[in-house]
Order: structure tokens, then C-alpha cells, then sequence
């Protein structure tokens, strides 16, 4: 049933993780499944792009069976645009996001597919809270503003999600690209939104499986701040009840 694994990556000046991030995904165990990786340079002033385009190269050398398809934006124009882009070129049977940095890690693939495998889900969440493996201790703030803006979203979409923010969302193909060409946010306010979205659709397969994670400070690159914290809350707001 499942034959393709579609990695929508979003890249926005990780040329110090990027290499990395992209060896450890065409390395990853996807369960048999056919790897799709669809990159988005959103607009990076970095060296980025090249990396990338040294990445395209090397498989090519080594005729590694993986599909590499990259999409270029010339200014930034956020992760939830960069995604949606991707989520629209993708043809995978399963659709995966991945950070470009090494936050989350390409390893817990197979522990991410197996509801899709063995449980034919929709829907699969990594969550960061549920889990017994590895993960780095840091701001205790933004531990407290996961947990506020993940129960007020539970509150208005009823479901009992433990971690809306993870980075790891995984959709049926069909599913995400046919909720994509709806989604407005831009930036990290894509978390409320697809989750809000998937809500309101009725009885979706939807999964939560522990993973590990290992979180950057700010000074290790950290993009999203106490501002998108706030604004994640209009978001919850706006796309449960107004859209």
C-alpha cells in the first residue's frame, strides 16, 4: 500500500547542520520505502543552497536510490510557506516534515511510520513528552508555553495531543495535499493551523509516538521566540473557531 516516504525539509540558513541532517536522512531506515527528500531553500543568505546542491551531486556519484528534488525561494518567506510548497510538490504515499537542523532526528523514522504501517494512520505526531528517549534539558519557559498553547489547542479541537509544536508531523499524502492548498500561515504559526485543520475532519487515524530530541539554545541557532509564542495562541483562536 505504502511504496514512497515524501522529507519536506525547509531550510533557512543551516549551512552549519545541514550537511549532517542531510546524510543522516538518505541514511535513515524508512521500513522499505522508497525516499522522496523535497528541499526548500527559504531564501537563505548563507551557504545553504550550496550544500545542498553538493548533497545532489554526491548522490548522484554514489547512485544512492533516493529522489532529491529542490525548491528555491529568493526571499524568506517562512516555514509555513516553505512546507506548503513542498507539501504541493510531494508525491510520496506518506509525507514527512524535517527540520533542517539537528533538533530532531532521522533515526525515529521507523518508530514514526509504524502506525502508518501496521495501524493504517492519518495522522502521526512525535511527541517530545511522551517519550524514554534522549532528550536535552533547556528553557523551562518554553517548556510551559508548549504545554499552554498544546492544552488550549486540545481545548478547542478536543483532541488529547501531548506536544501540537513538535517538529515531527507526518500526513497520508493524499491527505496533506489536499488540506495544502488552504493553509495561510507563513511562519511557525503552521502547528496551530495544520493542527486545527486535521481537526476538523472527521474520523482521521491520528497518532502520537515518542521521540527523542535534542533542542538548540539561541546561540546554537534557535529561531522561534516568546513572540511566536503569542502569536501561536491567536493562531489556536483564529483557525478553530474562524476559519
Amino acid at each position: 500500500m505504502f511504496k514512497t516516504l515524501s522529507i519536506v525539509i525547509s531550510v533557512y540558513n543551516e549551512e552549519k547542520y545541514l550537511k549532517k541532517i542531510l546524510d543522516k536522512v538518505i541514511a535513515s531506515n524508512s521500513l522499505g520505502l522508497k525516499k522522496d527528500v523535497i528541499v526548500i531553500n527559504d531564501g537563505s543568505t548563507d551557504r545553504s543552497e550550496r550544500v545542498i546542491k553538493e548533497q545532489i551531486v554526491k548522490l548522484a556519484k554514489k547512485n544512492i536510490n533516493v529522489n532529491f528534488n529542490l525548491l528555491k525561494n529568493k526571499k524568506n518567506k517562512g516555514k509555513g510557506a516553505a512546507l506548503k510548497q513542498g507539501f504541493i510538490s510531494s508525491k510520496g504515499d506518506i509525507v514527512l516534515v524535517q527540520d533542517a537542523d539537528l533538533e530532531y532526528d532521522p533515526n525515529d523514522y521507523p518508530v514514526l511510520l509504524v502506525p502508518f504501517l501496521q495501524q493504517n494512520a492519518d495522522v502521526v505526531y512525535g511527541s517530545r513528552f511522551i517519550s524514554a528517549k534522549p532528550h536535552r534539558v533547556l528553557y523551562f519557559w518554553h517548556y510551559l508555553g508548549n504545554m499552554l498553547i498544546t492544552t488550549l489547542s486540545n481545548m478547542l479541537t478536543n483532541l488529547n495531543l501531548t506536544d501540537i509544536e513538535t517538529g515531527y508531523k507526518i500526513f497520508k499524502g493524499e491527505l496533506i495535499r489536499k488540506i495544502a492548498p488552504s493553509l495561510q500561515s507563513k511562519r511557525f504559526g503552521f502547528e496551530p493551523e495544520i493542527t486545527a485543520r486535521i481537526a476538523k475532519i472527521k474520523n482521521l487515524k491520528i497518532y502520537e509516538v515518542g521521540i527523542s530530541y535534542f533542542g538548540r539554545t539561541y546561540e546554537e541557532g534557535k529561531k522561534i521566540g516568546w513572540k511566536d509564542g503569542v502569536k501561536a495562541i491567536w493562531e489556536i483562536i483564529k483557525y478553530n473557531l474562524f476559519t
